[in-house]
């Protein structure tokens, strides 16, 4: 099942994508009007964070309501605005470095360094006002760095909480998988110690979406393709196989003395073909488009546009 975050009113409200060729969006809400309980609660939040942390049952109701769900509930793509299917997580998005040998090695190449495989999988966050959704100028702040960069990654969403979660079963606390961007700015990574986290905090930072695929309708999450295209030319090109350290590794690790929540995301690390890497270098600017897409989720596309554009289309 795919499911979205529509703009409603100045909400975020759920949404089932259905299939139908033309990406008709469900509206949630008004079919579990009838409803009562912890279940219809689930659906009269802000986008899809309370559906999933509502469970395996809220899970199956919206099944039942896409299945039956009035002509009215519907929504035609072409006048649905999409959010991030987590328009404002709850806390940081959690993400990993380095976790292609491939991409490693083109940065060894571009910088002239070696760096290796670490031992064990290397994490930072992205602040929430990162997250935007499909379809939003991502921001770029010239007056902050003139290299900023693109990454296409699978995210994970948890759907069941947990601290010190075992590999063999980490993959039950998974609720679905979207779409990530990891937006990095190369010279504020550099200019501050080489560490992740300011490079990759700016606003906007983080595209995500379209939407949501529920973990059982993409069983192949573990070998399935990502690629990215900037203005039509394909960069990146990958396939989550090949990923060093596995999502059951991520899970378990990250939550090793922490905890884990309903709606949290995990990106998972960006294949090789990132712009810092080409020769010569080539970076993001304003009017570039950028479309990242993964087998079974579908297509992410962020406009970038100068920082003053993008908050102003926001």
């Amino acid at each position: 099942m795919r499911l979205a975050s529509l703009e409603a009113g100045g909400r975020a409200t759920p949404a089932a994508v259905l299939e139908n060729g033309d990406y008709l969006r469900l509206d949630l809400a008004a079919a579990a009007a009838g409803l009562s309980g912890d279940v219809r609660a689930a659906f009269e939040g802000e986008g899809l964070a309370p559906l999933i942390a509502a469970g395996p049952a809220a899970l199956e109701a919206a099944r039942e309501f896409a299945a039956a769900a009035a002509d009215a509930a519907r929504v035609p793509a072409a006048s649905a605005r999409l959010l991030a299917p987590i328009p404002r997580p709850s806390k940081n998005v959690f993400c990993v470095g380095r976790n292609y040998a491939e991409h490693i090695a083109e940065g060894e190449r571009a910088q002239n360094i070696k760096v290796g495989v670490s031992d064990n999988p290397v994490f930072f966050t992205k602040p929430p006002a990162t997250v935007i959704g499909h379809g939003a100028p991502a921001p770029h702040f010239e007056h902050v760095t003139r290299k900023l960069d693109y990454e296409v990654e699978l995210a994970v969403i948890i759907g069941r909480g947990g601290r010190d979660i075992p590999k063999e079963r980490a993959m039950e606390h998974v609720f679905g998988y979207t779409i990530a961007n990891d937006l990095t700015a190369r010279d504020i990574q550099r200019t501050h110690g080489g560490q992740f986290f300011k490079g990759k905090a700016l606003d906007g930072s983080c595209p995500m979406g379209p939407w949501i695929v529920t973990a059982d309708a993409l069983p192949d999450a573990a070998a399935t393709g990502l690629r990215l295209w900037v203005n039509g030319e394909k960069r990146q090109d990958g396939n989550t196989r090949d990923m060093i350290f596995d999502m059951p590794t991520l899970i378990a690790s990250l939550s090793a003395g922490l905890t884990l929540e309903p709606g949290d995301i995990i990106a998972t690390g960006t294949p090789s073909g990132v712009g810092y890497a080409m020769e010569p270098p080539v970076f993001l600017k304003h009017g570039d488009v950028v479309v990242c897409e993964i087998d079974g989720i579908g297509r992410l596309e962020t406009p970038i546009r100068s920082s003053g554009a993008a908050m102003a289309a926001a």
